[in-house]
């Protein structure tokens, strides 16, 4: 989920929860103008959010004081003790923002809205069918059902209020690092292996240079973890059987599959395997090719353990995959050329075959017996269960990234149920790459790089020697140093000194910074990242009220938030603003705030 994202992950709180408080912990002192314009009678709206987004909640908190609010200002100095007090209902509204990483409207939803999705704290029927509805349709018929979800989320109930898009931005030393080899995707994590130096002799000499904020990595284990510390990390850590481009299209371009087919009733789904990657491990401090071929076999373990909410312990990414039903290795040839493409007139094998240098003659079920050259390949196939033809997006998501089969199980031997975090080591714990005397590397590697070590400091990764060589997605430098900078000033500093090459998430108060930096070049494209209000839906008057959250929705402005940005944002109705052109647009408008006010006052 591409940007900072305040909906991430529980194991954060665990940290800090022992030290904060389970009630308020609020500024004791009004604005003056609320003093000033209140005479008591006025609702009261606490505003939730992090110190980092201050700018925002007093833009906000402003526009509501202005239609006849008190405000109190609950300001959190982390994500930690956010989501604590978020957690312990200390608030009526809560700056939340949320990054669409797969591409697909269906993900902008599902998780936050949709009763028992994994950040979601609302219950409604008739959102639950509509996001259901959605999901299974085709793009040109889920553009009417979307703009009814919205309707429902946003005008109807008020659960939600949306603020603005976002631009998606990084910042390029372009005396170091050659600005045609880097990307900026619209969802993907920045991809490495495509990066290249300006001198091309020191791509084994000299290490490539990054940042993120966050050095406690949640896991290394693609399936535990889907925030901010790992999303880039086991997006380059693990190869998958699809990806996307960086406008967003499912492509097999750069992934484990030449290609891949949906076969008539969007149920099916066949992926032909290439046969040029090998897991990569680390000894004696370096990345070495393990011998063991990226295949059939872990492509199957891997989804099936995906989509299976008690397959680890602590499983972050289960309703990612929630639509896979089956998945299974193909061997009958003849099975290819029985089922035809959907929409088409051509066959799966026709599809799987399109731009091979040689043909389908024989399917293997033993990843070993693969040989492309001579034509002997793996097919896998996926089955949904239902037709569903968003779980191609899922599938490019690093929660699908693809583990060894054999070393995954070799690590997990506990038994799920009785697992106890104090004794047992998971495949992909942090402390396990994590420098001093609990380090044991344990890591197979799929993907284009491999963790080697980490301290509080930075974390080094090495190419991994067997990924796709003598091909164009081989890896161009062989050494990637992750820096970990907690704040835009310090990461910004360290871009103009050289430290860091390149700064992924480059804020809008810094476009200025780094254009006027002659040796840097800004990238900039507008994202899938939308910043909103989400109401508090239980112990608070906004969770009974539809006429007092109704009275906040059209309290805010968003014309006022592009103009403090200098036009940097962008207006957003939802989460699925920037996937789907629904035509709604929120308005602020005084009258139906004085209106829904009242209506809430007379029902007191």
């Amino acid at each position: 989920m591409k940007k900072r994202l305040l909906l991430v992950l529980f194991s954060l709180i665990l940290l800090l929860t022992a030290c904060i408080e389970t009630k308020s912990e609020v500024s004791k002192e009004k604005d003056a103008d609320s003093d000033k314009n209140s005479d008591g009678s006025n609702p009261e709206i606490e505003i939730l959010g992090m110190s980092s987004s201050e700018d925002d909640i007093n833009i906000v908190r402003d526009q509501l004081i202005k239609n006849g609010f008190d405000v109190k200002l609950n300001l959190q100095p982390d994500y930690g003790s956010f989501k604590a007090q978020q957690d312990a209902g200390n608030f009526d509204v809560a700056l939340s923002s949320w990054t669409t990483v797969t591409g697909n409207p269906d993900y902008a939803v599902r998780s936050l809205f949709k009763t028992g999705g994994d950040y979601s704290i609302l219950a409604d029927d008739e959102i639950d069918k509509l996001i259901d509805q959605a999901g299974i349709e085709t793009p040109e018929e889920y553009v009417e059902t979307y703009k009814q979800l919205e309707q429902k989320l946003v005008f109807d109930k008020a659960y939600i209020v949306p603020l603005y898009g976002s631009f998606k931005t990084q910042g390029i030393n372009t005396d170091i690092l050659d600005k045609d080899s880097i990307r900026l995707s619209k969802s993907r994590a920045l991809a490495w292996e495509t990066i290249d130096f300006k001198d091309k002799s020191k791509r084994d000499k000299d290490p490539l240079m990054l940042s993120q904020e966050s050095s406690t990595l949640t896991s290394l284990d693609p399936i535990k973890g889907n925030d901010g510390s790992i999303n880039t990390i086991n997006t380059n850590m693990y190869v998958r059987i699809v990806n996307l481009t960086d406008d967003d299209e499912v492509t097999s371009d750069g992934s484990l599959s030449y290609n891949f087919g949906i076969a008539e009733g969007n149920s099916d789904y066949y992926f032909l395997l290439r046969d040029d990657i090998n897991f990569a491990e680390i000894k004696d401090g370096k990345a070495v090719d393990t011998g063991e071929r990226v295949g059939a076999d872990d492509v199957i373990f891997s989804l099936n353990r995906a989509k299976d909410k008690n397959s680890v312990p602590d499983h972050r990414t289960y309703t990612l995959h929630e639509h896979i039903k089956d998945v299974e290795v193909v061997t009958d040839l003849d099975a290819l050329e029985a089922v035809t493409i959907s929409g088409g007139d051509d066959t799966i094998k026709a599809a799987l075959e399109k731009g091979l240098d040689t043909d389908i003659n024989e399917l293997v079920s033993d990843k070993n017996k693969a040989n492309n050259e001579a034509g002997k390949y793996q097919v896998i196939k996926l089955t949904t269960t239902e037709p569903f033809p968003q779980v191609l997006n899922y599938l490019a998501h690093q929660s699908a990234g693809i583990v060894s089969k054999k070393q995954v199980e070799s690590i997990n031997t506990y038994d799920v149920d009785s697992y106890d975090v104090n004794k047992d080591i998971a495949y992909g714990d942090q402390d396990t790459v994590t420098e001093g005397d609990k380090y044991n590397n344990t890591l197979y590697a799929s993907g284009p790089y491999i963790l080697s070590s980490k301290d509080n400091y930075e974390a080094t990764f090495y190419k991994n020697p067997a990924y796709m060589k003598d091909t164009e997605h081989e890896p161009k430098i062989s050494t990637v140093k992750v820096r970990f900078i907690k704040d835009a000033d310090s990461t910004l500093s360290a871009l103009r000194n050289s430290e860091i090459y390149l700064y992924y998430g480059v804020p809008e108060t810094k476009y200025d910074v780094v254009d006027k930096d002659d040796k840097l070049t800004r990238q900039s494209i507008e994202s899938n990242a939308v910043t909103y209000l989400l109401f508090n839906t239980e112990n608070r008057e906004v969770a009974e009220s539809e006429n007092l959250r109704k009275a906040v929705l059209y309290s805010i402005n968003q014309d006022e938030f592009l103009d403090f940005y200098h036009g940097n944002k962008l207006k957003a109705s939802s989460t699925v603003s920037p996937l789907v052109d629904t035509g709604n647009e929120l308005k602020s408008d005084p009258e139906k705030v004085k209106k829904y006010l009242k209506k809430y006052k007379d029902n007191k």
